[in-house]
């Protein structure tokens, strides 16, 4: 469903640079520069959160910080908004279930 769109000059198609972080404890790679919702997304996770009250699953919908659906524990702290996070070498991302823990 989300593609990245094509690159058109000959300078943009050289291979990017790629950072390696975790998914829930899976390996996983970005493009440098991208978002951790955007990375997300580029790895086949459509579900980030899932609601304290219905338990309904939430994934990124607005990718600017205003609908608060992309809430990921990044590095052990929890309901981090991942369209406003950079992905960095090493991070830990873990999608929520429910309510986060106080002592995250």
């Amino acid at each position: 469903m989300f593609r990245r769109l094509h690159e058109i000059e000959t300078a943009a198609k050289t291979a990017a640079e790629t950072v390696a972080f975790t998914i829930d404890g899976r390996a996983a790679s970005a493009r440098a520069g991208d978002s951790v919702a955007a990375a997300l997304l580029a790895n086949g996770v459509v579900t980030c959160r899932n609601t304290p009250v219905s338990g309904a699953a939430r994934g990124p919908y607005c990718m600017m910080g205003v609908c608060f659906d992309c809430l990921v524990t990044i590095d052990g702290t929890g309901n981090r908004q991942g369209c406003q996070v950079r992905v960095s070498p090493g991070m830990a991302v873990e999608t929520q279930n429910g309510k986060r823990e106080v002592e995250r």
